[in-house]
């Protein structure tokens, strides 16, 4: 049984780790959209892969904060891309802050409302005319 119990705290542990890490995977992704935008004023496939690799990343997340597939809609998506790929950058560093902020073994209502509002925003950044 105490063999059992620390196999399941190291196995606990370690699932935190990997979450912690796709946090800081999707900020760094996230910010790095945002200056690509900025600095060529259009996303690249390059750009295109970093949003499918976040997209991914936030339903690692989300899932792992006790989340599962919900249809959401957003109150106000950016109209623009440019207002799109801030508002992804802004909502990536976010949602590193928040990752890390949730102790372990809680589901957290706030990480899932926010993964679910970055995968919109991915949604929305594909779709809106450069």
């Amino acid at each position: 049984e105490e063999l059992k119990a620390k196999r399941a705290i190291k196995f606990a542990d370690k699932e935190y780790q990997q979450n912690l890490d796709r946090a800081r995977d999707l900020s760094s992704l996230s910010t790095a959209i945002a200056a690509a935008y900025k600095e060529k004023r259009r996303l690249d496939t390059e750009e295109i892969k970093k949003l499918e690799k976040i997209e991914k990343l936030a339903k690692g997340i989300r899932h792992a904060a006790g989340g599962s597939d919900d249809d959401f809609q957003m109150d106000k998506p950016p109209s623009d891309l440019p207002a799109a790929v801030e508002m992804l950058c802004d909502l990536g560093q976010s949602l590193k802050t928040r990752v890390e902020k949730t102790p372990k073994h809680v589901v957290s209502a706030a990480v899932i409302d926010q993964a679910n509002v970055l995968l919109e925003v991915v949604r929305l950044v594909r779709t809106l005319p450069s």
